[in-house]
This record gives structure tokens, C-alpha cells and sequence, in this order.
């Protein structure tokens, strides 16, 4: 049935002219303004609008099937959605690109021209928040009836630039022109509370009256996500704090106290201004926290909403809900669920806990200790004192399962105690997580193992169905039709059709034309044109990329010293036979995280002493591009030859970074970490250059003892780079990283440092050899279909979540 029978609402256009005349109307009717004095942010403005028209009235098609079929929905909770920018996705899922591009010059206007006008939206920084956005695409595209909860962040990250060869920061306004893709909705404002105290409740041991001392508005705003080649859009629902009536002090204003008037306004607005603030004080972390419950408090009032729209028994919630946590961060919905279910709507403590542990889904991010977050107790006990006491009585009837399970081991007790008793008492978060959840899962095959071997091993041995592994992926769409329309134009050619775009393990079939001549030359015609199109370097030389957020671990330290290698042997052997190459290093550090920051000095000061040197510049350039945004990787990746994936095994979770270079045929240089392992495992290890230590023997290694001047004795070339630092020969920068190397080096740089130039080496020899080249990148291309996100989804959906697809009717249906 046709929705608009009964409201009197037209069908939208499919015609050039019909999408020209809507396009024309938003000018007029929602921009305010004509086609001889449109700017041309009007002009995207109007154009936006009417492609946001078209998957609107899909919205509501879909909302109607959702509806009848009262489905049990995924609600995916994520701090972070790094969406990218909207205009050419939605034009694509849509369906109007051409009609669009036609439209557009009414206005006088070229297509290319109004898509570089849209700006990413600031809710991400990294691979969580990118993967956040693949998963909401691809449950879209699987019929998966879902909603993304986030926080609607004014500022996002920051912007990054350089200044004197450090990053400096800057406020990423990225909605300073409004954001036309995103439907307020002030109407579902919920209240959130922080501080206050908690009152007994007669006759029930379990249930408190919170008395909160502070009261924050949560004002929502959703983005539709589409699927590709299906009528479902699902949405993503971000949430704005606001301050209560009560925030504003008309009395101050009025005696000219303007600023204290305010100051309580601010202060719950503060909550949503900046995606993750300095939590290097006090201040900060409490800020953090009150994100957190803030995100969560808010949702579940939603998710409680729209279960109780088409539903009145409790017992039935689990068996329509499920909330996936992604990561840590969004944990306090545990305490909080419960608190709603037994202090709210009075459900008795038994039945609200099984109620909450067969609702909500966890997914661990990390092996690192630190990313596993705590809070004081004495934060909790200050900002959410109701949750801690739900917190403490979790833990207490945790920790008698443990002891039943174990009789006598105290030291397992301690060790699994939600409650860290150390010389802070502290929450653990990644405990609350795996206690009040159904299922756990790591995000790659070594992860996951890592997991229930190391960090969470105790309660793997408690719970070892529990344990699940999930492999991330990434989507085609955005990341190879998108990015990359030169190569998804000859793959669809080499396929016969573009079916692979929601099916991408059908890339197997490029197997057959990796020994395919003209196709091999077609290949890497693509290839030099996407590097003509980056402008990085020399389009012939071998573009060397290390694009991920900057941090010990992944080691671009260890790439920096094999580019200081490189110098010093060019410099010593002029008329050497060199490979031409071009390193590009792209990436955030935290602002706090100085050591990082210090890495990002020294890489522009060794870029600009080899840019200087006439001997060495016709062989070596040194990049570092700027302000890391999705934006940027889809000009990046296409570039890309050889794909660094260094860090030390063991410690990434899995990367998404490395299937979309694999995916787009670059060459992966790496160690057995993450996902790399399933990526040689698929790609064939012969078509991929592997180095380093494996997880098991690193950790041999420091539990050995690890001494790192032992390998900067011994290798002259590892030594005399790390003396050109120390002798200032790079502007002077890089002291400190020298005398972390030297003094502990703790993620084992030095130790992989021969191993990571003899695999280098490997790769100049194969680089030397094009249609060896070529068939090893047609061949990583070929046999990446497994890291689709569509395939993780469709993991999640049968093994974690017990979801199922539900279809949305076309138009005329």
C-alpha cells in the first residue's frame, strides 16, 4: 500500500525533470532564496534536501514494515560514528546520482563542486567510530531492523594541523553551516540526572529513590542510513544535552550577571561539546563519565519507549531487544537498565537481572590494559551514587557465583571483582561488561583468542560459551565504489556485473584475470591514475602508506627508522640502484598523548632534511598529510602500492585500515596481529610480506627480559640511525623517542627492527618485477571478500544477536 493515499502526498520523482523541480522547490521553500542569488551552500543545501526527501519517504516505508512485524531490533551503542562525508553516499543508495548532476546545472552548478562542500560529520576519531558507521550501513543493507544511539558532538575531535612540524589542534565546527541530514526531534527530549543522593524505599531491599542534585536534557536528532540495493533505512539517533528551564537564572541576567546566569546552561551543555575531552584531571574524567551515562541513560528511555510501543510484558523484552555495547564506554546502560527496571517500573531484582544479562552484547576493542577503562569509586559514588550501589550488589552476588564455581580461590575473586581494590578503588568496566551481558566477542581470530588466554581469561574459564569472535570488515561501498569508482569500474567489467557490491566474496572470481595481460595493464593504469590524483610524490615510484591513529604500538616509530635507514644508505651509496618511494604518513595523536606527538615532530623533520638533500630527494619523500579523516583515506587508499600494518602482535585488536588497502590491492607489509593473520591466511602468504615477533614470542621475550641496547649494539644501520636522531641531525626532534627506545622500548621496536628491513627489502624485489607486482595486488583484491562488513553483520545476526531481516515493500507493492 502506498503510505501517501490518505495524506494527499505526490510520489516523488524519478525524471530529470521531476528531480530538477524538487530540487528548485527546496531552493525556494526551504532555502528561502532563488536561483540568480543562490550560493552555492545554497545550492548543496537545496540538493541535500531532496536527496534526503527520497530516502525519507524509504524511512517511512520502512518504519511502517518494522512496525507490523514487531521484530526483535539490534540498538547498537557506540561513543563514535565516523559516518564520512553524506552526499555521494546517499546519492548512490538513492539512486539519483545522474539525475542529480543533470539537475544541478539549473543552478549553474556542477555536481563535483556541491559535493565538496559536504562536510563529514565530527562524531568519530578512529577505527571504532568507522567501524560503528560500516556496521549501521551493512545491517541496513541486510533488512536488519536497527537503530544507532550516539551523541550528537558539536566539535567533534579536533582539527589537526601542523604547526613548525608539530600537531597543533584546533575545534572541528563541522556543523557551523547546519547539517541538512539530520531530523531534530525536541519533542523526545529525555531527562538525565548526575549528583544528589539516594532514599531507602519501604519494605524493598532492592529498590532506592535517586534524589539527583543536577538535570540535564537529552535533545535527540537522527541520520538516515540506507541500505545498498534494498528499500530499508535505518537510522542513527544522536543525542544533544541541553539544560533544564531551571539552567537559565533570569534574576542574575537581569542584575548584568551575565555569564554566572548561564554557567549552569553551559555546564550541561558541555556534556555533548567535544567527542572525548582531555581526561588528564579531574574535571576531565567526570566529564567523561557523564558522557557516558549521559549516551546511555538516554537511549535506554528510547529503546524502552519504542518497546512498549508495540509491547506491555516485561518478560518479552530481551526477546525484543538486544544491545550490542561497542566497547567500554557505553557500559553504565547496564547498572542503568536495571535501575529503570527495578526502581522505575518496580520489577523485582531477580527478574530485571535476567532480564538486563539477556539483553545486552559486548565487543572488547583491546588488549591493552589501559583502553580497558576504570573509574574511582569515589567519581561514581559523587556523580551516579544510585548506580554504584546497583554496582556493589552485582558484584556481591557475582563474585558468591564465582566462589560456588571456585570454593576457596580468593585470589580469582580479587583478580574478577567488578570492584578493583588496589591503592584506588576503582570500577572495572570490561568486568561490569562481561558480568551483566550474554555474549562477548573479540573482533579477530587472534584477538579473541588473546582475550579468553590473557585479559579476560577468568571469566572465559567461568563462562566459556560466553566467548564468541566476531571479524570486523568494512564496506565495499564506501570503500571501493566510492573511493575508488576507477577500480570498481573494471571489477564490475572483469565480473560481467556489479553484483559484488553486496556480495563481495564473488571478488574470487578476479582470480581467473590475475595472470590476464591486458587486464593486468588495465590494473595498473588504475592504480597510477589514483596516484596522479593524490599528488603525494612521483606517481611511478612505490607509494608506502601508514595512515591510523598515531600511537606507540602500531609503531610508526619502527617506520620512521626504516625511512632514516633508507636515507642513510642512499647517502652513502649515491649511485646505488634505487626503488623510488613515496612515504605517506597520516593520523592523529591524542592531545595529551606527548610521545606520540613527538613521533609526528620527528617524522616532518626527517621529511624535510631528506626534501633538502639533492642526493636523496630523487629517491625518497617523506608525507605527512594532515587532519586524518575518512575524506582523506578515500583519496589515500586507491593510492596506496605497499600497506603498513607494523604494530606489535598482540596488541591491535584487528584493524580495519588493513582490509581496505587489501581491499583496493595494495600490498600488506606486517606482523602476525589482528586481522593480518586472516588477511595472509586468505590473501596466501605468498602475496604478502610478513616480519616480527608473533604474540607468543613477544611475550617470551619481556617475560625474558628484554634489553634493547643489546640490538643497538649489534646493528650498526639500526644504530647509526638512532645516533642521527640523537645528534640532532633532524632539526633536533626525536630525543625523547631515542631515549624511550633505548631505556625500555615497550612495544619491542628495536627488537623487529632487521626483521621489518629484510621484509622490505622483499618488497623491492617484488616491486622490481611488475606483472609479479600486479598479480599479488589483483590477487590481495580478489581474496578480500571475507571482510566485508555485510559478512559481519550477517555473523553478528545468526550468532550473537538471533536477529532476522524483515523486508520493506517497494513503492508500489
Amino acid at each position: 500500500m502506498d503510505l501517501r493515499q490518505g495524506i494527499g502526498l505526490r510520489r516523488l520523482g524519478t525524471t530529470t525533470d521531476e528531480f530538477q523541480q524538487d530540487l528548485l522547490s527546496s531552493l525556494y521553500y526551504r532555502r528561502g532564496t532563488t536561483v540568480e542569488s543562490a550560493s552555492a551552500h545554497d545550492a548543496y543545501d537545496a540538493l541535500a534536501l531532496t536527496v534526503r526527501d527520497r530516502l525519507a519517504d524509504r524511512r517511512a516505508r520502512t518504519a511502517a514494515a518494522h512496525y507490523a512485524s514487531n521484530p526483535r531490533w539490534v540498538y547498537y551503542l557506540s561513543a563514535e560514528y565516523l559516518l564520512g562525508a553524506q552526499l555521494e553516499q546517499n546519492l548512490l543508495y538513492s539512486g539519483t546520482g545522474e539525475v542529480a548532476a543533470q539537475a544541478v546545472k539549473a543552478l549553474g552548478r556542477s555536481l563535483q563542486e556541491i559535493e565538496d562542500l559536504d562536510v563529514e560529520p565530527g562524531l568519530g576519531n578512529g577505527g571504532l567510530g568507522r567501524l560503528a558507521a560500516c556496521l549501521v550501513d551493512s545491517m541496513a543493507t541486510r533488512d536488519i531492523p536497527a537503530v544507532g544511539y550516539g551523541i550528537r558532538y558539536d566539535f567533534g575531535i579536533f582539527r589537526q594541523s601542523l604547526e613548525n612540524g608539530g600537531q597543533a589542534e584546533r575545534p572541528d565546527d563541522w556543523a557551523f553551516q547546519g547539517n541538512p541530514w539530520e531530523f531534530p526531534a525536541p519533542d523526545d527530549r529525555q531527562t538525565v540526572g548526575f549528583y544528589g543522593h539516594t532514599e531507602p524505599i519501604a519494605g524493598s531491599q532492592t529498590r532506592k529513590r535517586w534524589v539527583p542534585g543536577e538535570i540535564v536534557l537529552g535533545e535527540p536528532s537522527h541520520m538516515l542510513v540506507p541500505g545498498y540495493g534494498t528499500e530499508t533505512v535505518n537510522i542513527v539517533r544522536l543525542w544533544r544535552a541541553r539544560g533544564s528551564e531551571a539552567s537559565f537564572d533570569l534574576s542574575r541576567f537581569s542584575a548584568g550577571q551575565y555569564a554566572e546566569a548561564v554557567q549552569e546552561a553551559v555546564r550541561a551543555e558541555n556534556i555533548s561539546k567535544v567527542l572525548y575531552p582531555d581526561d588528564s584531571t579531574e574535571l576531565g574524567r567526570e566529564l567523561r563519565l557523564k558522557q557516558q551515562y549521559f549516551l546511555c541513560s538516554c537511549s535506554l528511555r528510547d529503546i524502552i519507549r519504542r518497546f512498549r510501543l508495540r509491547n506491555s510484558d516485561w518478560a518479552d523484552f530481551a526477546a525484543k531487544t538486544i544491545i550490542q555495547l561497542n566497547d567500554t564506554h557505553p557500559t553504565i546502560a547496564i547498572p542503568e537498565l536495571m535501575r529503570l527496571l527495578v526502581d522505575e517500573y518496580e520489577l523485582d531484582w531477580d527478574q530485571a537481572w535476567s532480564i538486563t544479562r539477556r539483553t545486552f552484547a559486548y565487543t572488547c576493542h583491546t588488549l591493552l590494559p589501559e583502553a580497558l577503562e576504570t573509574w574511582p569509586v569515589h567519581l561514581f559514588e559523587r556523580l551516579l551514587p544510585r548506580h554504584l550501589e546497583i554496582i556493589y550488589l552485582i558484584n556481591l552476588l557475582f563474585l558468591r557465583e564465582v566462589e560456588a564455581r571456585f570454593p576457596g580461590d580468593t585470589d580469582r575473586l580479587r583478580r574478577m571483582s567488578i570492584i578493583g581494590e588496589g591503592d584506588e578503588r576503582r570500577v572495572r568496566m570490561a568486568h561490569l561488561a562481561v558480568v551483566g551481558t550474554e555474549a562477548v566477542n573479540g573482533v579477530a581470530e587472534l584477538h579473541s583468542k588473546l582475550l579468553r588466554e590473557t585479559v579476560l581469561q577468568d571469566f572465559a574459564d567461568l563462562w566459556p560459551a560466553k566467548f564468541q569472535n566476531v571479524t570486523n570488515g568494512v564496506s565495499p561501498r564506501r570503500f571501493v565504489k566510492l573511493a575508488n569508482p576507477r577500480l570498481a569500474d573494471l571489477i564490475t567489467e572483469g565480473l560481467g556485473d556489479d553484483g559484488w557490491l553486496n556480495d563481495l566474496e564473488r571478488l574470487a572470481e578476479l582470480e581467473s584475470l590475475a595472470d590476464d595481460a591486458a587486464f593486468m595493464e588495465r590494473w595498473r593504469a588504475v592504480k597510477r591514475a589514483n596516484k596522479v590524483d593524490l599528488a603525494a610524490g612521483d606517481p611511478d615510484s612505490l607509494t608506502d602508506v601508514m595512515i591510523k591513529r598515531f600511537h606507540e604500538y602500531k609503531r610508526q616509530q619502527l617506520k620512521l627508522l626504516h625511512v632514516i635507514t633508507m636515507y642513510q644508505r642512499i647517502r652513502q651509496n649515491p649511485a646505488g640502484d634505487w626503488v623510488p618511494r613515496t612515504v605517506l604518513f597520516a593520523g592523529k595523536a591524542a592531545p595529551a598523548y606527548h610521545a606520540a606527538k613527538n613521533i609526528i615532530r620527528l617524522i616532518n623533520a626527517v621529511g624535510a632534511t631528506i626534501a633538502a638533500d639533492p642526493v636523496v630527494s630523487p629517491y625518497l619523500k617523506v608525507v605527512f598529510a594532515e587532519n586524518y579523516n575518512v575524506t582523506l583515506a578515500e583519496r589515500i587508499i586507491p593510492a596506496a602500492d605497499l600497506s603498513e600494518q607494523i604494530s606489535l602482535a598482540g596488541k591491535e585488536a584487528s584493524g580495519t585500515g588493513n582490509m581496505k588497502l587489501a581491499l583496493n590491492g595494495a600490498l600488506t607489509v606486517g606482523t602476525l596481529d589482528g586481522a593480518n593473520i586472516e588477511i595472509r591466511a586468505r590473501v596466501g602468504e605468498e602475496n604478502f610480506f610478513l616480519f616480527g615477533l608473533d604474540a607468543y614470542q613477544a611475550a617470551e621475550v619481556q617475560i625474558r627480559g628484554y634489553h634493547p641496547r643489546e640490538h643497538y649494539e649489534r646493528d650498526a644501520e639500526l644504530k647509526a640511525a638512532l645516533d642521527a636522531i640523537t645528534a640532532g641531525r633532524f632539526d633536533g626532534a626525536g630525543r625523547e623517542l631515542v631515549d624511550s627506545l633505548l631505556g625500555w622500548d615497550e612495544y619491542l621496536t628495536l627488537a623487529d627492527y632487521r626483521s621489518y628491513l629484510d621484509a622490505q627489502e622483499e618488497v623491492e624485489r617484488a616491486w622490481r618485477d611488475p606483472a609479479r607486482w600486479t598479480r599479488m595486488s589483483i590477487l590481495n583484491t580478489a581474496h578480500s571478500g571475507f571482510f566485508s562488513s555485510d559478512r559481519t553483520i550477517a555473523d553478528y545476526a545468526a550468532r550473537i544477536w538471533r536477529v532476522a531481516p524483515v523486508t520493506v515493500p517497494k513503492e508500489d507493492q
